[in-house]
């Protein structure tokens, strides 16, 4: 059996004027995290799936990309992604884009075997291949 993971969400209201909570138990990372309408669509605080989606492709890629680096030879001394998540709103809501940007402090490595580490990362990490239908982009930058 592999390992399973959970977050819950509860909801209150109609779609625009209720709210909802969102829960990490394990990690405790979120705790009761508001999230309605407004910080989806709009600009009030809260999160929404799209930022929780951004935030688990930028975990998973990272991690995915020390692991290949660290396999090719080349540890990383650090590693920062950004992942940024696009909601279309033509013909309803819909993730349209994932752009991964990540900036990488590597001894001794050249910036093509980077690039090949980073789109191997890219494709095969298990954030990235669940996201298979949108379009992921990467700009991987050695510092």
């Amino acid at each position: 059996m592999g390992i399973s993971r959970h977050a819950t969400a509860h909801w209150e209201g109609d779609l625009k004027t209720g709210q909802g909570q969102l829960s990490t138990p394990q990690s405790g990372l979120m705790d009761n995290t508001r999230y309605g309408f407004n910080s989806r669509f709009g600009d009030v605080k809260g999160t929404n799936p799209e930022e929780l989606i951004a935030a688990a492709h930028a975990g998973c890629f990272t991690m995915a990309l020390s692991a290949k680096l660290t396999e090719a030879g080349h540890p990383p001394e650090a590693l920062d992604t950004r992942a940024e998540v696009d909601l279309s709103m033509e013909g309803g809501p819909t993730i349209s884009a994932i752009r991964l940007k990540t900036k990488a402090k590597i001894p001794g490595i050249d910036a093509a075997k980077f690039r090949a580490v980073a789109d191997d990362a890219k494709q095969n990490c298990p954030v990235s291949k669940a996201l298979s239908a949108v379009p992921i982009t990467l700009e991987a930058e050695l510092v």
